[in-house]
């Protein structure tokens, strides 16, 4: 859910939005919308400008439409390493000399392929290790180190970072208002002309994150494996960071051909958000990224939820504490009943005055902690919400499953009160509010509304459709979606 899961980290307080209720919050979007502009160049790249000058600072969002989703199978994780290979530099950043540094990164590429086709040979592969090795280090003699985050920092850029998921990969920082243009050079420079150089370092980067956030993680592990029961088949069911195997057996040129075939103009929506001339911004883009050639597009995936008519179950036994955790089958965002869902994930999980925290945690102390993911593990198309919890000490995951079935029940059957859902629909309206006040928050939000739904505007839209859901609803959503049919259940148990 995008609402509810916006971005708010150093958002300014908004005296303007102080008072605000369902009745009197329409003049306020109203504004917001008049200070957002949009334009697309002819190569099909989409810019959102939104023009506020309450400081002199802009934040930046460059937002790929393309996520681990699209890899092909035996290829994940391509996504996710070149997000980490795209801040490595282009021939003129990163580097003291590519004309020299160029076949020294090309025949790293000849070796790793000639030690694979050696594997049975040690004597061989030992030689060629060793050359490996070598070039390895006379091609890193060549490398400025961190240059595009230096040039960053060096001009005022706060917040540079990068993250990869299902459905997009993002890349965003900000700057000081009078560095627009060196914004425009840098990103345009780094997906016109990439060089993913130290592609081998980077590699052993990427296992060691793999196995910190899931070999060795019993949760990280469970979640891997409950999304293949869960979504079979699926692109979703897939890990964003890719198997161990997979990560080892790409090669620098399958990142390139994943590039060329999916960093396409039209997969990318840029937001520029904060003390900006709309026309000043339009006119740069088009000398900076009207350079980039338009490149046939790659097709539309097709991600339908697998048919499931029976629950599915999944259990594991490692180190850990206990979980339990549920997942429910539940259709893209775009369907008409996503408020509902956003709605329910509320009623459910959405503080510390939510049914199953008062349940669950306050009052039966089953669990340390329960959480509700609308739209797991993406929602661009049909996906799971998934209910998680840690179960407290003492506790089984038996306890916790009975626990929960209750309160589905009871969505399912009892009538959400008014004051209840006005609480959640409260939540809602804050969270947008206090994503308004932050440049940051509006420039991750409204181009992933642009990509997932088809406009920016949707962002607003969104909120009335929430202040449209009623009781009757809920309970005819809830009904709906927690049916055995929809389930998979995952319990990772304490060994021994």
């Amino acid at each position: 859910m995008l609402l509810l899961l916006a971005v708010t980290v150093g958002a300014p307080s908004a005296s303007w939005a102080e008072g605000v209720t369902a009745s009197n919050i329409k003049p306020y979007i109203d504004q917001v919308e008049r200070q957002i502009t949009e334009f697309t160049l002819g190569n099909g790249m989409k810019f959102i400008v939104m023009e506020r000058h309450q400081a002199p600072i802009v934040s930046f969002m460059t937002y790929v439409n393309i996520g681990s989703a699209y890899e092909k199978p035996g290829k994940t994780g391509a996504a996710h390493f070149l997000e980490h290979l795209a801040f490595k530099g282009t021939p003129q950043i990163g580097t003291s000399d590519y004309q020299a540094e160029k076949p020294l990164l090309d025949r790293l590429d000849q070796l790793s392929e000639q030690i694979q086709l050696a594997a049975k040979q040690p004597d061989e592969v030992a030689r060629l290790q060793q050359e490996f090795d070598q070039t390895q280090v006379k091609a890193a003699s060549y490398v400025k180190q961190n240059e595009y985050g230096r040039i960053v920092d060096q001009a005022g850029g706060v917040g540079l970072n990068a993250t990869t998921s299902t459905d997009a990969t993002r890349y965003f920082y900000s700057f000081p208002a009078n560095k627009l243009e060196l914004w425009m050079s840098l990103e345009s420079e780094r997906f016109l002309e990439p060089v993913f150089r130290e592609f081998y370092e980077e590699k052993s980067v990427i296992l060691e994150e793999r196995r910190m956030r899931t070999d060795n993680s019993p949760i990280g592990k469970m979640i891997e494996q409950f999304l293949e029961v869960a979504l079979p088949g699926n692109p979703y069911g897939r890990p964003v960071i890719g198997s161990e195997a997979d990560i080892r057996n790409l090669s620098r040129q399958d990142i390139q051909e994943f590039y060329q075939t999916y960093y396409t103009p039209d997969h990318i929506v840029m937001a520029i958000v904060g003390d900006v001339d709309p026309v000043k911004v339009k006119q740069m883009a088009q000398a900076y990224f009207g350079r980039f050639r338009v490149r046939s597009s790659a097709p539309e995936l097709q991600a339908s939820a697998p048919a499931q008519t029976e629950p599915q179950a999944i259990t594991l036994q490692l180190p850990t504490q206990p979980w339990y955790l549920e997942g429910y089958q539940r259709p893209a965002i775009t369907h008409p009943d996503n408020a509902v869902y956003q709605m329910i994930s509320s009623i459910l999980s959405g503080g510390r005055t939510s049914r199953l925290y008062q349940s669950l945690v306050e009052q039966k102390q089953l669990v340390l902690n329960m959480q509700v993911a609308n739209g797991f593990p993406g929602d661009r198309y049909p996906g799971l919400m998934l209910l998680y919890a840690l179960t407290a000490p003492g506790h089984t995951v038996d306890e916790v499953a009975t626990a929960l079935d209750t309160e589905l029940a009871r969505l399912k059957t009892e009538p959400v009160s008014a004051t209840e859902l006005d609480r959640v629909k409260t939540q809602a309206r804050a969270g947008l509010l206090s994503t308004l006040a932050s440049n940051e928050g509006m420039s991750s939000l409204l181009p992933e509304y642009e990509a997932k739904t088809g406009s920016w505007r949707n962002l607003f839209q969104d909120l009335q459709a929430i202040e449209a859901v009623t009781a009757a609803d809920v309970q005819r959503v809830a009904q709906d979606l927690f049916q055995p049919k929809n389930l998979t259940v995952g319990k990772l148990l304490s060994q021994g």
